[in-house]
Parts: C-alpha cells; structure tokens; sequence
C-alpha cells in the first residue's frame, strides 16, 4: 500500500464509527436469566447490524464498548456476563468503561473525530446508551441510533410504591428525550442503506 493510501485510509475509515455499548452476556442473555426483556430481538437486531457493517466494502469503525462493574456486579470484569456477546474481529476496537459515558476516563474520544458520524446500538438505553449520545452531540458528532437495538431492564420504583415500570416504556421515553436533543432515529427496514453517505 502506497504512503498516500496509508495516510488516506485512517481520515476515510473515521467519518463513520458504530459503537457497540455494553453488548454482553449479562445483558443478552435470556431474560429468565436477568437480560433484557427484549433480549432475543435485540441480539438478532445488533447481530444484523454487526454482520452488515462488516461486509461492507467501506465499513465504519467498529468500537466494542464493555462496562466493567465492580466485584460481584453482573459484569465483574473476566466473568462470563462481563464478555462481549458478539467477539470482536482482530482489527475492531474495545474499549473498556467504568461510567455511563463512553467517553469518560476512555480512549473513544481520540478514536471518534468530531466530525465523525457515530451509531449507537447497545445497553443500556437509559443509562450507558442516553449518556455516551449526550456526550457525542455535545462534542458535534451527527448521532443515529437504531429503533429495537438498544434495551433496557424492567425498572422496580421502590420510591413509587414499588410500581414496575416496562422497560419498552423506558426505551420510548429516551428515544423521545434524545431525539429531541438531536439524535436521529433509524428503524431495522432502513438497514441495506445504514452505512452509505446520507
């Protein structure tokens, strides 16, 4: 490869970035086990995604994003909930995160240029997936997410009586909240164009 195209390549493959957030077992599992409600759609949607983005001839930059929790958490760090659901191919990044935003106490904003379109899918929606988007408007980065590939848990409220609240009512919640804040929402349908210049 020419100096030219080493030089070329990296401001190329950088414009687009696909974060994966927090797609562990823990999380997929099935939800008997403690994953999300929606666990085995949402595995089938990000696996769809993921393959997709990877046969792409000019495919985003792949980021694998891992919440480690602390001792006895779900996903303790080197326990089986704490491995990433889909392994990463050699040349995909991983980054591992102890906060809700992606970008804090990480590499991700040195990988993620502001200029660099970034879309989200993971876990979970109102904590890692709402904050890492926050953060990534608020650097200047065009944000998409993709409706039915990012989830939540079933939220007990025991300040409210004990109330349940269902995790596709959360998830609507902050679709609305972060399409409000400027997040642009895509559905699966609209997959076959996801990483093509808009």
């Amino acid at each position: 490869m020419s100096r030219s195209l080493l030089n070329q390549q990296p401001q190329y493959l950088t414009c687009r970035s696909l974060l994966l957030i927090d797609v562990q077992v823990n999380l997929l599992r099935d939800p008997e086990k403690g994953g999300v409600p929606s666990a085995h759609t949402i595995r089938q949607n990000i696996g769809q995604i993921l393959t997709k983005a990877r046969s792409e001839k000019h495919p985003p930059r792949i980021i694998h994003i891992r919440n480690s929790g602390e001792p006895g958490d779900p996903d303790e760090p080197n326990t089986p909930g704490w491995q990433l659901y889909f392994p990463p191919l050699p040349h995909e990044l991983v980054i591992d995160k102890k906060k809700s935003n992606a970008f804090a106490g990480t590499q991700l904003g040195a990988l993620v240029p502001t200029h660099a379109e970034v879309i989200v899918v993971g876990m979970q929606s109102d904590y890692c997936v709402r904050a890492t988007c926050s953060a990534a408007l608020d650097r200047g980065n065009e944000v998409i997410m993709i409706r039915d590939a990012h989830a939540t848990l079933d939220r007990n409220e025991l300040w409210n009586g004990g109330r349940v609240t269902k995790s596709h009512v959360i998830e609507a919640e902050i679709e609305a909240e972060l399409e409000e804040a400027g997040v642009n929402f895509l559905d699966m349908k609209d997959l076959p164009g996801l990483f093509t210049d808009r």
